[in-house]
């Protein structure tokens, strides 16, 4: 029990290092960015005392760090601060955004791992055979197609030609209309999960591959088991380690495919709300945006990193 504590102690303490350095590098690059926010928000006509007058009420007249540990300390106490266009506080509004956002990702997720998991364990089942070899091949081509071809061509399919799915926006009663909102996300959602799935699908070929050669599935197919049935009964609790252990990275990519496809989708996410900000260098919002996404990204990492943990046994005997 010690030894458990003192893993998710330590694993919880890279969180918060991880979100601390995370943070000073948002604030740091965005403040290196050219343009002038006090300029940008009293208009081009301003006067320089008008714009002097602004960078004073903003607070951008203070040094760097000041600002930093205000942010900071703003965001512990639940308050990511204020916009420098409208004026509205920002946590209210990136709550709103990420209703869409996180059931866009989880959505996303699911089908990725409905597609790549069992495809991926079928393709090195079937390796020698016709069947196996084109379902590699289409994981490499699907890998390999940017998000948004692939949601122009889903679109074109499921939208354009067979009339079955809503292209763009979101109902503005959110998910008071859940059908509404849940057939919005569908096209969206196919469009990451398929992409990484095909990334989710060659790492399970590779993982069942590396499985099928293992002593204990020979010893299963010695007392008559077939290698199907040996690789279902004792072989995929192996290949879910390594699966497991990459979803890491692709939650991140779903993510950064939400900022996308959001876009695209005319979703009101954050990932649209990010490219909205930063484009009127509104620095408050834009940072805060980040550290949420980065946030998110880090959580899952942590949440993997303790599944994994507590499902590879030697791993446990390594803390121990």
């Amino acid at each position: 029990m010690v030894t458990v504590t003192r893993f998710l102690v330590g694993r919880a303490a890279l969180l918060v290092v991880g979100l601390l350095v995370a943070s000073i590098i948002i604030f740091a690059t965005l403040r290196v960015l050219p343009g002038d926010v006090a300029q940008t928000v009293a208009g081009t006509q301003s006067t320089p005392a008008q714009v002097a007058a602004i960078r004073a009420e903003l607070g951008l007249d203070r040094p760097a760090a000041v600002q930093y540990l205000d942010w900071i300390g703003g965001m512990l106490h639940g308050d990511l601060g204020r916009s420098l266009v409208t004026g509205g506080a920002v946590a209210p509004q990136i709550t709103q955004k990420l209703a869409v956002t996180l059931p866009l990702a989880g959505m996303s997720l699911v089908v990725a791992l409905v597609l790549g998991v069992p495809l991926g364990v079928l393709a090195a089942v079937l390796r020698r055979r016709a069947a196996g070899v084109i379902i590699s091949f289409a994981a490499q081509a699907v890998a390999a197609v940017p998000v948004v071809w692939a949601g122009m061509l889903l679109v074109a399919v499921f939208a354009v030609t067979l009339h079955l799915l809503p292209t763009q926006g979101f109902p503005l009663e959110g998910w008071a209309t859940p059908g509404r909102a849940f057939s919005a996300l569908v096209l969206p959602a196919l469009t990451i999960g398929a992409v990484e799935g095909a990334v989710i699908l060659r790492f399970t070929r590779s993982a069942t591959l590396s499985v099928l050669d293992a002593d204990h599935l020979r010893t299963a197919a010695a007392v008559g088991l077939t290698r199907t049935q040996a690789l279902l009964r004792h072989g995929l609790a192996s290949v879910s380690l390594p699966v497991l252990a990459v979803l890491g990275v692709q939650i991140a990519g779903l993510l950064v495919g939400a900022v996308v496809v959001e876009e695209l989708f005319s979703l009101p996410g954050i990932g649209r709300m990010l490219v909205t900000d930063v484009g009127r260098r509104d620095l408050t919002k834009v940072q805060a945006e980040l550290l949420v996404l980065t946030g998110l990204v880090l959580v899952a990492g942590f949440a993997v990193d303790v599944t994994h943990r507590a499902l590879d046994p030697r791993l446990r005997e390594a803390v121990a």
